[in-house]
């Protein structure tokens, strides 16, 4: 694995305060998952969040599951990864096969998660990419300095 690419302070930031609606690829019912803890802090920022689980059906804080980005209605703005490296080239390629018709701009991979053959697919079809990256901890460091919260 190489190392993490740097992403500019501003251009976070930037994502973090336009994107309205995110579906977050990977999402689980259970409160004790990383994109349980995400999707709930998302929601409470005041962003739309959409859970993505390939089991699909169900509900997840109160928000309709979908098997697949192609399955959600309506807009998408940011797509966050919440599978394994090895999955997430898949999870990219939908994005972007459905950026023009859903109005997917950002691909952002929760930390941990880097598939740069991917991330470059994307980057080449106008699509901001972010990799390895912990989406809450970049918004409490971004947008909220200065505030103590506790770990998501």
């Amino acid at each position: 694995m190489t190392a993490p690419v740097p992403d500019s302070d501003s251009l976070l930031r930037d994502i973090l305060t336009s994107v309205r609606t995110v579906a977050i690829v990977g999402a689980s019912p259970d409160p004790g998952r990383p994109s349980h803890r995400i999707m709930r802090f998302l929601g409470e920022k005041g962003y739309a969040v959409i859970p993505v689980n390939p089991r699909g059906g169900g509900r997840i804080l109160g928000k309709t599951v979908y098997a697949r980005l192609a399955d959600v209605p309506g807009p998408i703005d940011m797509v966050d990864i919440f599978r394994a490296s090895d999955a997430a080239g898949a999870v990219a390629d939908e994005a972007v096969a459905l950026a023009p018709t859903k109005g997917i701009r950002v691909i952002w991979m929760q930390l941990g998660v880097r598939d740069d053959a991917a991330a470059r697919r994307a980057e080449e079809h106008g699509l901001t990419v972010v990799m390895d990256r912990c989406v809450s901890a970049e918004y409490r460091r971004l947008v909220e300095p200065g505030r103590r919260r506790s770990a998501s």
